[in-house]
């Protein structure tokens, strides 16, 4: 199959946000996106873009996407966190992912990265192999800690 992978664009974000949607369906967590298209674009490619994103297109088509951004580790310093590495289900198995995966850490070790982070689900047992194949470790002993925008206002307003 012949595939190509590039930065994304502005114009790109309906297809990204498709491709949101879709993995969010995957997870059966549908009701959980609010993100916009138009959120995705300024937050992308503003004056201050939040992170960067990757898609694999097939004969100009987009079927795959990497989103990524900076963070920083007190024990190792400059980090990149993979925030989602989607394929179109029906393109899958055929080196996307691969490639995808492939140019985030290429990405990430030209812009001096110590550590690449991201998070896979228990149950995705195909994308655990997969990452495993890649030489990640899957950390199972580590919880995953989040705080909400509604627990955020919560805590600020009771400040």
């Amino acid at each position: 199959m012949d595939y190509q992978i590039r930065n994304a664009n502005k114009e790109d974000m309906s297809a990204v946000y498709g491709l949101i949607c879709e993995l969010a369906a995957f997870e059966k967590e549908e009701d959980q996106v609010s993100i916009t298209k138009s959120t995705l674009e300024e937050d992308g490619f503003g004056t201050q873009p939040k992170f960067h994103c990757f898609v694999a297109t097939v004969n100009s088509e987009i079927v795959g996407m990497a989103l990524i951004y900076p963070r920083y580790s007190t024990w190792k310093g400059s980090i990149f966190h993979l925030e989602d590495l989607i394929v179109n289900q029906e393109y899958r198995g055929k080196g996307i992912g691969n490639a995808l995966l492939n140019t985030v850490v290429r990405y990430a070790a030209e812009r001096g990265a110590q550590r690449l982070n991201w998070e896979v689900l228990d149950w995705n047992e195909g994308a655990i192999r997969f990452y495993e194949r890649k030489g990640a470790k899957v950390f199972r002993d580590w919880d995953v800690v989040q705080l909400d925008a509604t627990g955020i206002n919560s805590i600020v307003s009771n400040l």
